[in-house]
């Protein structure tokens, strides 16, 4: 056939027309595994042009019989080895053990103990002291974006102004979903430490300068890139813990002081910081949360401070947390303040001195300081005192401070404006008071937190369309 062809396309064709019957063609050994193998109208196996062309190519002197067995050969072992490397991709467990063995190979081969001491030696400096101690704001967003940005970027404006445009929030994907706003604000310095509490109460803890650092307008980044965040964690409250010296945790979390913590439910608890001493990165359990509560606010306390528990209804309970007896990291708490038909808590603040004074806020932008004398100290478990007189004018509070008059204050709010203002301009008054104003707010917009700033070194006092103190509203 192929020696009365005159052409090499004749005999292309003249092989091409050769069909077989299938089953005959795998008796003989042939493995079909492609498609272009078969004729589809008639399910006949006939040659693919890559067999035809070897066909062609095929010298006589390959046709005897040593030389078959050998191409035979040859081809029973390509066939062995298709049918395992089919195995392979089929059968997950010999995969993995490939690689194991593979890696056993490598071990054996390169395994060899580290000659490099990357160990500090003594007298070294170490990497935080390398980094600038400077006062930095931490923003975190309700959606879990983080920044850190230097304090020198926000300046003093007189309240009542309309405020710096302040972190970017996202803005909602559907009608249906809510805008993102900023939920945490506070200031602390390049090495302290942060202890991020999360709605399962767990803890996890960094440091300052590890937070990434981004512009006061920028949206920061997410958490979960910083934190080792489990599926079902967000972020309920932090606290910041003051360093002290670069890396003695011993001196910094220590017996004589205390982690004390709010619950929305009214409940409370107190732990030793040393209890937080060995933390790690995948976080360690801070507090034990029932079934439909969540953690307010957590602070840093002596172990004797007078304790304020305020409600987003206006009422307070002050008592002293010498009644909260220590419990540790797994424990739920105790009874602080028993809230009115729903009304919940919002804030946890700690009485000062004589110079120190209770600062609430609510939503729509009112605020005032009321001395902490004007709140009676009575057992926890209460249902509180009238602090502010919540009326529609004012909403409800979202917030509650201890502050002095040197203070100042940081507003935020759903829209992701921010105002920074002089406690002294906030107005000192009555517990039954409406308050003052802190800042004008738009159509819609709302107060979300507020802060205390960490006083620092920046005098860049600037007005900003600031409006006369009005009077205090008494309560109706």
């Amino acid at each position: 056939m192929v020696r009365d062809s005159k052409t090499r396309d004749e005999a292309r064709v003249k092989i091409k027309a050769y069909d077989f019957d299938p089953a005959a063609v795998e008796k003989l050994g042939i493995l079909i595994r492609s498609q272009a193998s078969l004729n589809i109208t008639e399910g006949r196996y006939v040659f693919t042009d890559k067999q035809v062309d070897h066909i062609l190519e095929l010298r006589l002197y390959q046709l005897v019989g040593l030389e078959r067995d050998k191409i035979k050969n040859q081809y029973d072992e390509l066939l062995e080895e298709i049918k395992d490397l089919l195995d392979i991709l089929a059968r997950e467990e010999r995969v993995l053990q490939i690689i194991k063995d593979e890696l056993q190979v490598i071990k054996e081969k390169y395994a060899t103990p580290r000659r490099t001491d990357f160990g500090d030696d003594e007298g070294e400096i170490a990497n935080v002291e390398l980094i600038a101690n400077e006062s930095n704001f931490i923003t975190i967003s309700n959606r879990g974006f983080i920044k850190r940005t230097s304090a020198t970027e926000y300046r003093t404006q007189n309240r009542g102004g309309k405020g710096l445009k302040g972190m970017e929030t996202r803005e909602a994907v559907d009608e249906d979903e809510e805008n993102d706003f900023v939920e945490h604000l506070f200031s602390a310095t390049a090495h302290d430490y942060l202890m991020f509490f999360t709605n399962t109460g767990r803890v996890y803890i960094e440091r300052v300068y590890q937070i990434p650092e981004g512009s006061r307008t920028s949206k920061g980044r997410s958490i979960k890139n910083l934190l080792n965040l489990k599926p079902e964690e967000n972020i309920a409250a932090v606290l910041r813990i003051e360093a002290v010296g670069a890396e003695d945790k011993d001196a910094t979390f220590v017996d004589d002081k205390f982690v004390l913590f709010a619950t929305r439910s009214g409940k409370v608890k107190k732990t030793a910081l040393s209890g937080f001493r060995n933390f790690r990165k995948d976080g360690i359990i801070a507090i034990k949360i029932e079934e439909g509560n969540e953690l307010i606010d957590v602070k840093l306390t002596s172990g004797y401070d007078d304790v304020c528990l305020v409600t987003s209804g206006g009422y307070c309970v002050r008592c002293n947390e010498n009644t909260i007896r220590p419990m540790g990291r797994p424990s739920s708490g105790v009874r602080g303040v028993r809230p009115r038909e729903g009304d919940f808590l919002v804030a946890l603040a700690l009485a000062g001195g004589e110079d120190t004074q209770l600062l609430v806020a609510s939503e729509k932008g009112l605020g005032k300081r009321t001395a902490f004398e004007e709140y009676p100290t009575k057992g926890r478990g209460g249902k509180g005192s009238l602090t502010m007189k919540v009326t529609d004018k004012t909403g409800a509070v979202v917030g509650a401070l201890a502050v002095t008059s040197a203070d100042e204050l940081m507003l935020m709010t759903s829209t992701g404006q921010s105002v920074r203002i002089r406690c002294e301009d906030i107005r000192q008054i009555g517990r039954a008071t409406q308050g003052v104003k802190l800042m004008n707010l738009a159509e819609g917009e709302t107060i979300q937190d507020i802060a205390r700033v960490v006083s620092d070194d920046l005098d860049d006092e600037e007005s900003d369309g600031g409006t006369a103190e009005p009077e205090a509203e008494p309560a109706p």
